[in-house]
């Protein structure tokens, strides 16, 4: 693999990264309601998820994925049914966002670091995308192995950095939270984006 070659992956991989999606949503959710320290359990689980899609990807699941309109639904709607499970939940929660930062959160960090898991890990639209785009940067005459392995901790990388930005960002923002009407917002405003995550993943199709 090239330096340009994994220079124009990297570009790529932020793009994709930065753009908003559940990811994000649950980084700055959690990041507003229990704050940045919390908000890295979260995240680690955000990056597991991608590896793991990577792995999935890697073994030819997400080609079967991509090919069987069967298997992509199944997995479309098991995440589309959890996205929508966490914005009903999320827009249900009540109470004032504490700023003393040294109580501990309202749910158990497993508890944190798995809902960030099964974020990733339910995103067909995810999988598809790497379907689709690491084969264009895969030399099938060097061993694949290593380049599977460098753009796969290139984009955890990246998706760690990026979400540690979100996660900080939510956290500034938090100081205007001192409320219950402004936490109920808050809630609101996150459960309809999880909501709306899901519904996206609804009308989803397979490329």
């Amino acid at each position: 693999m090239t330096l340009e070659v994994w220079l124009t992956y990297l570009i790529a991989g932020i793009v994709l990264s930065v753009s908003p999606g559940a990811g994000a949503v649950n980084t700055m959710s959690n990041g507003m309601s229990y704050g940045f320290k919390y908000s890295l359990i979260s995240i680690l689980g955000l990056q597991l998820g991608l590896a793991l899609q990577f792995v999935l990807v890697g073994i030819g699941l997400g080609a079967i994925v991509a090919q069987s309109a069967l298997a992509f639904s199944i997995i479309k709607w098991a995440g589309v049914a959890y996205l929508i499970y966490l914005g009903i939940m999320k827009f249900r929660q009540r109470g004032a966002f504490d700023l003393n930062a040294h109580n501990e959160p309202k749910v158990p960090p497993f508890t944190l670091f798995a809902k960030a898991v099964l974020v990733n890990v339910t995103n067909p639209k995810s999988i598809v995308f790497l379907v689709a785009l690491l084969p264009q940067f895969i030399n099938p005459q060097a061993p694949q192995a290593l380049q599977f392995t460098i753009l796969g901790l290139t984009s955890v990388g990246v998706d760690l950095l990026v979400m540690l930005g979100y996660a900080l960002l939510a956290t500034q923002l938090a100081v205007f939270i001192r409320s219950e009407k402004h936490m109920r917002f808050q809630n609101r405003v996150f459960g309809g984006m999880f909501i709306g995550a899901g519904s996206l993943l609804a009308v989803a199709t397979p490329k």
